[in-house]
């Protein structure tokens, strides 16, 4: 790995604090792995003997109900770590992980990570702040799926993939619109209906390819309907 690929590792929040000699004796002799897209990293119920670490790609981690369906949990970007928790979790993946796109990926050992936190309790002190961010990731995701709207959810999605909060923005969707429909709960059909609603909003729509004319309208869209929710709790 190159001295950008550390600083990227480096920067996670699992790492956040710790001595650069601990990393390097976690990471140890590993080196990244190239996964084509569809590849199935672990599944659901496996020993947990392992994490892993995005240098490069898009994974997701889902369930998988008997029927076949899934149920998409997260989606992990370049710079995530994921499935660190499950070591801890009676030893098995409570979800089921595979790559969206072509990715690189640095898998870290179970074993190691265990040995090295009792000699590096900093370590122990990042991998809960990464835990809590997975956990606060998770908490927003419900929120948003008992809240908001589709074309809500939709424009939210949106927004974080802008580089500017106010003028036009033109945006690649990261993945494909079936699993992002699955990740904001919802079935393509209904997503397609909801991307046509926020075209009165300026959002156009071509392939991968969406065009944002207002970005600050959207935002002000999203957080309307935010607002309009928290107004109507009781207390």
């Amino acid at each position: 790995m190159d001295q950008s690929e550390w600083a990227l590792i480096k920067s996670a929040p699992l790492f956040e604090g710790v001595a650069d000699e601990a990393v390097r004796r976690l990471v140890g002799n590993q080196f990244p792995k190239r996964y084509e897209k569809g590849h199935v990293i672990f599944q659901q119920g496996e020993p947990a003997d392992a994490f892993f670490f995005i240098l490069e790609g898009w994974v997701k981690a889902y369930r998988a109900a008997p029927s076949g369906a899934e149920t998409i949990v997260c989606v992990f970007s370049r710079g995530e770590s994921f499935a660190e928790a499950a070591m801890f979790n009676a030893g098995t993946y409570p979800v089921s992980a595979e790559t969206v796109c072509e990715s690189r990926l640095l898998r870290i050992d179970a074993a190691n990570f265990r040995r090295l936190v009792h000699e590096e309790p900093d370590l122990a002190l990042s991998m809960l702040a990464s835990c809590s961010k997975h956990l606060k990731y998770l908490v927003e995701q419900l929120e948003q799926i008992k809240h908001l709207s589709a074309p809500h959810r939709i424009a939210n999605f949106l927004v974080n993939l802008c580089s500017c909060t106010s003028g036009n923005c033109t945006i690649t969707l990261p993945y494909e619109k079936a699993l992002i429909a699955n990740r904001l709960a919802m079935q393509p059909e209904s997503f397609s209906r909801a991307m046509m609603k926020l075209k009165p909003l300026g959002v156009e729509v071509e392939r991968e390819r969406v065009s944002i004319k207002d970005v600050g309208r959207l935002i002000e869209f999203v957080a309307s309907e935010r607002d309009a929710n928290l107004s109507s709790c009781p207390g």
